[in-house]
């Protein structure tokens, strides 16, 4: 077991000087806006936050983005929430997506039953265009919504384009989401096209949605029509859904003859929240500023280029998937994977890694966990010298996370931890391919974003944990939420614990480097005692534990204090022994403190996550205090949780 404290901060990479995308950026401001950043990124960065306007009007002309972008650059400049990029300009989120309809490759969707699509710029076009003509012909228009009920593959890329290319406003949800997962998210948008998939496979198993999609058809009146799309079954029976056509009729159409140009601040997607503290929260973003925010994030934070191979692991319920698409608008081609990850081997990405030669990977920090402790060391089985690139997201990556990337999996790339979300379309803080990775620290904060560390009273901190906030309005801001018409959820959610701030929800560190630790989310951090510590700092150690495959802690409330529960699931030939638990709490007393020690330990055989892979601190901590958890639809294994419920050593 590598201690992880002793590796925090070490120097794992640095750039060997090739050419960058953001230096071509910076070399175009320097001629068009006589700003010389003079190789530094921080003071590159500063220029962004301060003339934001200026900034992103930049890197519209440096990306030669399709449009008008009118003459205002940013208004309302100190409301936030309230104010607005470009106000004036007009734009086309497919248009961008799609120009250069050439031969280069666009999509690979592969599935865990070996199935492989793949699509050209052209193909992908050609196909868009029908079908957009299709939904034009059956009534719908800009501002209507389209839902996607779909797995991870090329259907799904098409219908979003196909929805952008007509202005209307594109929702999705993976297949795995029961009935009531997602008619409790599309119930709240209205839509009017509903397009689904019969069916998905996961783990080598047929997941048959036939049924699910006409009672949600039902469930929603204001569905019209229903696209089926023959995933498991290439002619589905589709007579027991109402108003059903099947995806191969749509495309016998029209194509759509030009695309529709909406406001920069049109309306692009719907997304959720996660939904584990009540109702899913209906998140609209725009589609500006996402075009904005992913071409900053894409190119010039990791570096993709023309004829990259982008991969991230995903599904259509997390806004990863929404933020790996847009790699084509770097005319780099998007590949995507259905199922399990670990099926029908553990080594399954790895072989798609390598001939497929990905030159960007992103995947989850409890991915990269579990190829560790399966005993995975990809670079000694495969050929991956074509990836530059290693993406983390979804929860903190520990140090020893970082150091095992470095040893296992290429020894020379940037690995970039990457933490933002759902409410942003994009991320606060990120990589940064012209400096240094050192282990367990997030790079930069990200062009654009007035991030800062606050603490209780709103005060800038730095090399002190506290509140991970933005000061001043950015490009992705959401437009609201659906159905909030006086904006006051909106408001409620990021702007009611300080005044005109954006507070995100992250307990975070900014370092001396100017990088960022992230300690895990603020409304779980645990209080023994009145201190606040971060959960990802007993993860980091515990989950060092070969015997830890994952964990869990919670503060439990006892007489008027908290005090700290940690749950942990076991290899399976491993108990919860007396000397297992001693070595845990040892090794949090030397090395966090005493405060992190846990009163108690327990072994429990699953733990909740969301349907994007994050654990649920918070489903957790309702049940071991007798709560009620509201929304379990909204977790991937809501079953996990009867092992939570009533147990004798957490009692009094």
């Amino acid at each position: 077991m590598t201690d992880p404290t002793s590796v925090l901060g070490n120097l794992l990479w640095t750039p060997d000087g090739s050419p960058t995308e953001m230096e071509s950026y910076a070399s175009f401001v320097k001629v068009e806006k006589g700003f010389d950043w003079a190789g530094d990124y921080h003071r590159l960065w500063q220029w962004s936050v301060q003339e934001k306007g200026v900034f992103w009007s930049s890197l519209w002309d440096w990306h030669d983005v399709i449009g008008d972008k009118g003459t205002r650059l940013l208004i309302n400049e100190d409301q936030m929430p309230g104010a607005s990029f470009f106000p004036d300009a007009s734009v086309n989120y497919a248009q961008n997506m799609l120009a250069e309809a050439d031969d280069r490759p666009a999509i690979i969707a592969f599935g865990e039953d070996g199935r492989c699509t793949r699509l050209t710029r052209a193909e992908l076009k050609t196909t868009v265009m029908a079908l957009a003509g299709w939904m034009q012909s059956k009534g719908i228009r800009r501002g209507d919504r389209v839902a996607a009920y779909l797995p991870n593959g090329e259907h799904a890329l098409i219908a979003m384009l196909a929805t952008a290319a007509i202005g209307g406003i594109f929702s999705s949800c993976s297949p795995d989401f029961g009935l009531t997962g997602v008619s409790d998210r599309f119930g709240q948008i209205t839509p009017r096209l509903l397009i689904a998939a019969d069916g998905y496979q996961y783990n080598g198993k047929v997941i048959n949605r036939l049924d699910n999609i006409a009672k949600l058809a039902q469930a929603i009146p204001s569905i019209e029509t229903v696209v089926v799309v023959g995933y498991i079954n290439p002619k589905p029976d589709i007579s027991q859904i109402t108003s059903a056509v099947l995806f191969e009729q749509t495309l016998i159409c029209d194509p759509l003859a030009q695309f529709v140009p909406v406001s920069f601040n049109h309306p692009l997607y719907i997304l959720y929240s996660s939904g584990t503290t009540g109702a899913p929260k209906c998140i609209v973003h725009s589609v500006g500023g996402t075009l904005m925010k992913h071409i900053c994030e894409l190119r010039l934070h990791s570096n993709v280029k023309s004829g990259d191979k982008v991969f991230y692991f995903t599904t259509c319920g997390w806004m990863m998937w929404n933020w790996l698409v847009s790699a084509l608008l770097c005319r780099a081609t998007v590949i995507v994977y259905e199922g399990n990850p670990f099926y029908p081997e553990p080594e399954r990405l790895w072989q798609i890694a390598e001939s497929e030669k990905f030159t960007l990977f992103g995947t989850s920090a409890k991915y990269i966990d579990a190829v560790r402790k399966a005993g995975l060391i990809p670079c000694e089985k495969f050929d991956l010298s074509e990836l530059r690139t290693l993406c983390s997201t979804g929860s903190p990556l520990s140090a020893e996370g970082f150091q095992f990337v470095y040893e296992a999996i290429h020894p020379n790339l940037q690995l970039a931890s990457i933490s933002g979300g759902t409410d942003i379309m994009g991320c606060f803080v990120l990589g940064c391919p012209v400096l240094p990775v050192y282990a367990g620290e997030i790079q930069v904060r990200g062009l654009g974003m007035d991030v800062a560390i606050l603490n209780e009273d709103g005060q800038k901190i730095s090399c002190k944990q506290g509140e991970l906030c933005c000061l001043s309005p950015f490009v992705s801001m959401p437009i609201g939420f659906w159905s909030d018409d006086d904006g006051q959820k909106y408001k409620a959610a990021y702007f009611s614990h300080f005044k005109d701030v954006w507070r995100h929800g992250d307990w975070a560190t900014l370092t001396e480097k100017g990088g960022v630790i992230i300690h895990g989310r603020s409304d779980a951090t645990l209080n023994p005692g009145g201190v606040r510590i971060g959960t990802a700092e007993i993860y980091r150690i515990v989950e060092a534990f070969d015997d830890v495959i994952e964990a869990l802690v919670i503060g439990q409330t006892i007489a008027d204090d908290v005090r700290v529960i940690l749950f942990v699931r076991l290899a399976d030939d491993r108990t919860l022994d007396d000397e297992l638990q001693a070595e845990i709490k040892a090794d949090l007393r030397i090395k966090a403190s005493p405060r992190h020690v846990p009163a108690v330990i327990c072994a429990v055989p699953d733990i909740p996550r969301t349907r994007s892979g994050k654990i649920s601190e918070l489903a957790v901590r309702d049940i071991v205090h007798g709560r009620d958890v509201k929304n379990t639809e909204a977790l991937a294994n809501p079953d996990a949780l009867v092992h939570f419920r009533d147990r004798p050593e957490l009692a009094g």
